[in-house]
């Protein structure tokens, strides 16, 4: 992404036009500091939010009416300062300061924490010094109901509006909806007056003296531009568009100051807060400026931040919420399975025997059925997950896993997208822009695909609930739901392993440390959760009714066609002849035997035979690689198929029901472990491969991930299985 480049295009006023564009207006702040909570109330979209911190990776836009005026309204991802040494905090540069083919805003809303005011001060700082038009909207007001912030005098030390606010209830909304208004009107620009070291000044008159004419407009904004260049231009930087002249005066100016022992971060850094710090008196009516800690969040800390504790009260919690899974999700399945099991039963009764109730019966109800009926079980489990977002445990989470993952050479913030990958791979990746540095990004991204995402919970669920009986291990616990949470546990052990693997190989880097807010704990946002829900609901049943539905279309066409020919000596009772005939014999193949899709199952059985797998399961995991969904409805062709005579049976029972021509179960819970160790690690997903193309702008990364994990699984899967098959399990 190009930082700097733009900013060699001299800024071109707006042509007068019959149809001017609205105002644009910049939603901005640090990280988990409500200012998407606050977007959706101003605008009335339902982005998605969360209590930690990279919850928004790209710019959102939408409108608010104010009065007669339509505004445009801009959501950018959070960040600390203006330093941009990640790709979020690039977007957020750009589209503030209307860089990178972003218009210039009319006006930036920066949100602060009222709990936080210290810190959050230092991001609006650095706007006012570049001469941005603000208005500070105070957030979380109701969280120091104890001793607020002055606001009349945080306005007046500023000199820019300020408006209290809780984007969680939406208090405070109106009064920031005219203060927006009078803003636009009229644009309220300060300036403060921070006493840099002289030292400084002069290193920085001399990077001014290389900055490219079209950047410069003179006074407080070259400087300010001198020092966020000096601030984020480094030896080990990865920023582009920098001029090579502007790129080597900054390096030799921190170069001088490492030898003559200055510290330039020190020194800018320094000076900003101790402005911030001569201010704060003025903001509180007590002695002590900065809000009491929460001591509720720094007890339950204690516990859920212990190297021992913590890991425990982690895996219990991955154990109710699975466990939750299958018992609460049962009674809805069921219901789900007897819907479509009816369904079929009236098109089978009403439509003509042929090839379109074949295609309704077998196609339509029989595939995207078996996937839709894990529709509860995803549903629950983001239910959780949202909970666990905006309670604040998942910040929690990865400053507990930071400690293992400093030996894999891998920052722990890598954690918080790979907890995200248990949702999906796609915004889980994305979320790897809230990481400073490349290496560490593409890592990330190379593993977190192996994180157990919700598109594989239909193929879990359908083999635990199929292949192991719901008994009860080690000492009263629930097989199935301890086999979820192992499946889970398996993903992230894998996937840290993963990435030490990686880290000392293909992509070698140094680790740095681990700067990660902890949010306080919050009651979690039920009508958020909700309404996340009902968004991937929405995703899933889209999917189901297009991807799914169309994989499912063709690959009931293979399993389908061509149809075996008709024997010669056709009887009255051909069914009784193919049953007597030599299980050898031609007329011994079944017709989906004799398909396109059955052929390539036979193909491909000599590979797969060594995992445990028969044909029927080569056929599903081909039908998985355009997503792994589609392994439950290509399962459901291939017995719906099958099994034409039969009664509406649901897939889980047949599967368990099926066995060997010696009697024994064709699918033994050891085949079942092995299949899901092959799940977990293959690479099944074409988005997941686009968007790591996307993101890497190669071809390189998504081929490399797809062979890499692909043969890991199938690897894996051969230990498990012939392993197994030794220890006579």
């Amino acid at each position: 992404m190009t930082t700097l480049e733009a900013l060699s295009t001299p800024e071109v006023p707006r042509a007068a036009s019959p149809s001017p564009t609205p105002p644009l207006v910049v939603v901005v702040g640090n990280p988990n500091v409500g200012k998407t909570s606050l977007f959706n109330h101003l605008t009335g979209q339902n982005a998605r939010i969360g209590n930690y911190p990279g919850v928004t990776v790209e710019r959102r836009s939408g409108t608010v009416q104010l009065g007669a005026r339509s505004v445009e309204v801009v959501d950018v991802p959070g960040t600390y300062s203006l330093a941009a040494r990640s790709a979020e905090e690039q977007i957020a540069l750009e589209a503030i300061l209307g860089l990178g083919g972003n218009p210039r805003p009319s006006l930036c809303v920066v949100v602060v924490d009222a709990g936080q005011i210290a810190r959050n001060l230092y991001l609006v700082v650095q706007l006012i010094e570049l001469g941005v038009p603000l208005l500070v909207a105070v957030n979380m007001i109701d969280e120091v109901r104890d001793d607020p912030p002055n606001l009349e005098a945080l306005s007046r030390v500023l000199g820019v509006p300020c408006v209290a606010t809780d984007g969680r209830r939406g208090v405070g909304l109106p009064a920031l909806r005219e203060a927006i208004a009078r803003a636009l009107s009229d644009a309220p620009r300060s300036t403060v007056a921070i006493p840099y070291p002289n030292e400084l000044l002069a290193d920085l008159e001399g990077i001014r003296e290389v900055l490219p004419a079209e950047w410069t407009s003179g006074g407080a904004r070259e400087q300010a531009l001198a020092l966020w260049a000096l601030s984020s231009i480094e030896p080990d930087d990865e920023l582009e568009g920098i001029p090579d002249a502007l790129r080597r005066r900054c390096l030799d100016v921190r170069e001088r100051a490492e030898r003559a022992g200055r510290d330039l971060d020190l020194e800018i850094v320094g000076s900003r807060y101790a402005f911030v710090d001569r201010i704060l008196p003025e903001l509180y009516a007590r002695v002590n400026v900065h809000p009491p800690k929460r001591k509720t969040s720094e007890r339950i800390d204690r516990v859920l931040l212990h190297p021992v504790l913590g890991f425990v009260v982690f895996i219990a919690v991955m154990l109710v919420v699975f466990q939750a899974l299958f018992t609460w999700s049962e009674p809805m399945i069921g219901w789900i399975e007897a819907g479509f099991g009816g369904l079929a039963a009236v098109l089978a009764e009403h439509v003509p025997e042929g090839i379109v109730r074949d295609f309704l019966v077998q196609g339509v109800i029989g595939g995207v059925g078996n996937v839709v009926v894990f529709l509860p079980q995803i549903l629950l489990l983001f239910f959780f997950i949202g909970l666990l977002e905006d309670s604040g445990y998942m910040a929690r989470i990865a400053y507990l896993m930071d400690r293992v993952m400093k030996a894999l050479g891998l920052h722990g913030r890598a954690f918080i997208p790979m907890l995200s990958g248990f949702a999906c791979a796609v915004p889980a990746i994305l979320a790897t822009r809230t990481m400073e540095q490349k290496r560490d990004r593409l890592l990330t991204m190379m593993v977190i695909p192996l994180m157990t995402c919700s598109a594989r919970l239909p193929v879990y669920g359908l083999i635990i609930a199929a292949l192991f009986p719901p008994t009860t291990v080690l000492g009263g616990l629930p097989l199935q739901a301890t086999l979820m949470v192992g499946m889970y546990l398996f993903s992230m052990l894998t996937t840290l392993i993963a990435a030490g693997v990686l880290g000392r190989t293909v992509i070698r880097g140094r680790r740095i440390p681990l700067l990660l807010e902890l949010p306080p704990y919050r009651m979690p946002n039920l009508l958020g959760t909700l309404r996340l829900m009902r968004e991937r609901a929405f995703v899933f049943l889209r999917e189901a009714g297009t991807v799914i539905l169309a994989c499912t279309v063709v690959l009931w066409a293979l399993l389908s066609f061509p149809k075996p020919p008709e024997p010669a000596d056709a009887g009255p009772a051909p069914a009784a002849a193919v049953v007597e005939a030599d299980a050898n014999a031609p007329a011994a193949i079944t017709p989906i035997e004799h398909s396109i899709g059955g052929r390539i199952g036979k193909a491909i059985e000599p590979v797969i035979e060594p995992l445990g797998f028969d044909w029927k399961l080569g056929i599903g995991i081909i039908g998985a690689f355009a997503a792994r969904e589609v392994f439950v409805s290509t399962m459901g062709l291939v017995y719906g198929l099958e099994d034409l005579d039969d009664e509406a049976v649901p897939l889980r029972e047949r599967m368990r029901a099926e066995v060997t021509t010696h009697g024994r179960p064709r699918y033994t819970p050891l085949v079942g472990l092995s299949l899901m160790v092959f799940f977990a690690l293959s690479c099944q997903c074409m988005s997941t491969l686009a968007v790591v193309r996307r993101e890497t702008r190669s071809f390189r990364w998504p081929l490399f991930m797809f062979v890499y994990m692909t043969g890991l699984a199938y690897v894996s899967s051969l230990l498990v299985y012939q392993g197994g098959r030794l220890l006579g399990l």
